[in-house]
């Protein structure tokens, strides 16, 4: 096995917090240092990747031979703006309206 890379790159508590963030977690302090600790040997880890030489590797769109079993995409008709928003709880005439999922937002 080859020497460990000092040269890692790190994460930082704020780091991790914005990815908590996104994935609706809130984390005790504890949990923020094991996590960011955690996180950066995963991250130093995958760098490591980079390491290996690929040039005689082909690309792969896919590590086993998958063939397409869906049908065609053919053109259809569809609904009108008016059909669509129809039925909808909320809308403004062009868009449905839907709460904000993340942060504050004064429009849905």
């Amino acid at each position: 096995m080859a020497a460990e890379n000092n040269t890692q790159p790190g994460l930082t508590a704020d780091d991790v917090l914005k990815v908590a963030l996104l994935g609706r977690l809130a984390l005790s302090g504890l949990e923020l240092s094991s996590l960011t600790e955690e996180l950066t040997k995963i991250v130093g880890f995958v760098s490591q990747l980079s390491e290996v030489d690929t040039d005689a590797v082909e690309p792969l769109a896919h590590p086993l031979d998958a063939q397409n079993v869906f049908r065609e995409d053919t053109p259809a008709a569809s609904l009108s703006t008016e059909q669509a928003l129809a039925m909808a709880p909320r809308h403004d005439g062009e868009s449905f309206l839907v709460p904000a999922v993340l942060g504050e937002s004064g429009s849905a």
